[in-house]
């Protein structure tokens, strides 16, 4: 094994919702790895302060404040890469919303946005930077998921939905772009400790969760590194429309 395999010198990598949470312990990977980094998300004084951080590990960063529910907002970021870097390797689509609530309470207005941001914005991204890893034959998506593709909870039926959707969309797209030589792949993560999810788990509902996993603990937020820097890297040329679970064994049990 070449340990050259995961070198991202030279490496544009997109993360979208890269200031907060995993997306931004991705693009931390990914920059540690060597990538350029492209981080971007709707504030600007978060994507500001993960930029700072993003800068100690050398490479390039750069911070874009965009909608992945706007088709205009995503066109423009991606051409403003391209107008950098020349070029996109690497897109991770990591920006997501939470969807809690019953259906019987649940507004098509919420359902809507939970599916806006977590499957079409990912869709208008592969669309917008799509054409420029075909062009150049040679790219790397990937897709954040979760374990609730695939489990089964109550009242995350919006959030539910939209994951597995995101996972389906990945093996069909995958499969669209596997002669262009652009590896699409899914990463489930299970339970992670994050801004969005923090306050949850200090409740009697969040801890109880906690004590069923099957490894009894919560995923520190370094332990999606691995993972991503895996899929962005030469090491899965022969990789392509799997999906990857990083979920302390949830999706056994």
């Amino acid at each position: 094994m070449s340990a050259t395999w995961f070198d991202l010198t030279a490496k544009v990598a997109v993360v979208t919702g890269g200031s907060k949470g995993l997306g931004r312990a991705i693009a931390s990977a990914l920059a540690r790895a060597g990538a350029h980094v492209v981080i971007t998300s709707r504030t600007q004084a978060d994507l500001d302060r993960a930029a700072a951080e993003l800068r100690q590990h050398g490479p390039q960063v750069l911070s874009v404040c965009s909608d992945i529910t706007d088709e205009d907002s995503i066109r423009a970021m991606v051409q403003q890469v391209i107008d950098r870097f020349g070029q996109i390797d690497i897109l991770v689509n990591n920006a997501g919303v939470e969807g809690i609530k019953a259906v019987t309470e649940m507004s098509a207005e919420y359902w809507d946005r939970v599916l806006q941001v977590n499957l079409r914005g990912p869709m208008l991204c592969c669309k917008h930077v799509g054409p420029h890893m075909i062009r150049r034959q040679r790219g790397k998506v990937i897709n954040v998921a979760s374990v609730l593709a695939s489990r089964v909870a109550r009242y995350v039926g919006a959030y539910a939905a939209s994951k597995a959707g995101l996972v389906q969309f990945t093996r069909t797209l995958a499969l669209e772009w596997i002669r262009h030589n652009v590896q699409v792949n899914a990463l489930c993560p299970g339970y992670f400790l994050t801004p969005m999810n923090r306050e949850f788990f200090t409740t009697a509902a969040g801890r109880n969760l906690i004590t069923k996993l099957p490894i009894g603990r919560l995923g520190e937020v370094r332990e999606i590194e691995g993972a991503a820097v895996f899929l962005a890297s030469d090491a899965t040329s022969y990789i392509t429309g799997t999906t990857l679970y990083v979920d302390g064994g949830h999706s056994l049990a």
